[in-house]
């Protein structure tokens, strides 16, 4: 990496991996997928899709190797339903995906536009074919939301981005059916002044369980007098008590750098919604959006982002 960064993830020479001229029906643009894989070891991206009208559906994405030879539904995989859920009035956007064992299901936390603005919303899933929504869970404005993939303390756990201007911070939730969320705690703050996370952070994929605690990649927002800048940084917070901050780097480990994450729809950002591990448990693919227009793909190790945030946090 560029500015003396650590190299703790690289990207895929094939950048990007998908496009808007990759979809069998017209599109404006493809971006911030959540990510999975799926029991036969096939990865699957749920992708924000963007029509013409700048309203976003859902579509899946399935690939043998998770790089290329994408299959792509033919239509909208779970498109907005505002008929039924008057939430999703503008659209549904920017999922993370989480495998729940004791549901034996798939959950998709999604930012779903309402009249007032982001609101998050959950969905229940067996195959992607069919979802249970559970509507609105997180009243607007708040997004950059995922579940924690077990109960903690004998509750459900859901990290959010809720925005009390001028700053945005990172909060976690508690709840015991998935429909009713407590227990509202503070538990990443966006530093002030001139840092790479100032005024407003945001989870980004869905925390990983580790040993050492759950490993949060997030995502910081630079305002600067030509727009923002979108940068990722990685902290790590308890593993029985996920609102506890262990670890947190002072640096950003990554940030738009090639012309893809530049220039586009909304320039300077790389935004991952999802990732896949390898079968190592150590290797991570993370799935981003590229200045929110098409797809792009990098890869980590878990080890050596626990290893730098050891040094630099």
């Amino acid at each position: 990496m560029n500015h003396g960064q650590p190299e703790l993830i690289t990207r895929h020479r094939r950048n990007p991996i998908l496009t808007a001229a990759d979809w069998p029906y017209p599109v404006h643009a493809v971006f911030n997928p959540a990510a999975t894989l799926l029991p036969d070891g096939t990865t699957l991206l749920l992708c924000r899709v963007e029509d013409s009208r700048g309203h976003s559906h859902l579509c899946a994405a399935r690939s043998a190797n998770g790089v290329d030879g994408w299959q792509i539904d033919p239509q909208p995989t779970m498109p907005a339903d505002p008929d039924n859920y008057p939430e999703e009035l503008w659209g549904i956007e920017d999922p993370r995906i989480t495998y729940v064992p004791e549901l034996a299901q798939y959950a998709i936390v999604y930012t779903a536009y309402t009249r007032d603005g982001p609101g998050v919303a959950l969905a229940l899933t067996k195959d992607f074919h069919a979802f249970e929504r559970y509507g609105l869970i997180m009243s607007p404005e708040d997004k950059d939301a995922a579940l924690l993939p077990r109960r903690i303390g004998g509750h459900w756990a859901l990290i959010h981005r809720p925005v009390s201007a001028p700053r945005a911070h990172m909060w976690i939730s508690y709840s015991p059916d998935l429909r009713h969320w407590g227990s509202h705690k503070l538990i990443l703050e966006a530093r002030r002044g001139a840092w790479w996370d100032a005024n407003k952070i945001g989870l980004s994929p869905p925390p990983i369980e580790t040993p050492q605690g759950w490993l949060v990649i997030y995502h910081g927002v630079r305002m600067t007098a030509a727009g923002c800048i979108y940068r990722l940084g990685l902290a790590l917070f308890d593993r029985d008590q996920p609102e506890r901050l262990l670890k947190r780097g002072d640096e950003w480990v990554f940030g738009p750098e090639e012309r893809y994450e530049q220039r586009g729809d909304v320039g300077n950002v790389v935004f991952p919604c999802g990732y896949t591990i390898g079968e190592d448990g150590d290797t991570i693919r993370l799935y981003y959006g590229a200045a929110d227009t098409t797809i792009a793909l990098a890869t980590g190790s878990i080890s050596a982002m626990l290893g730098w945030l050891e040094e630099h946090s």
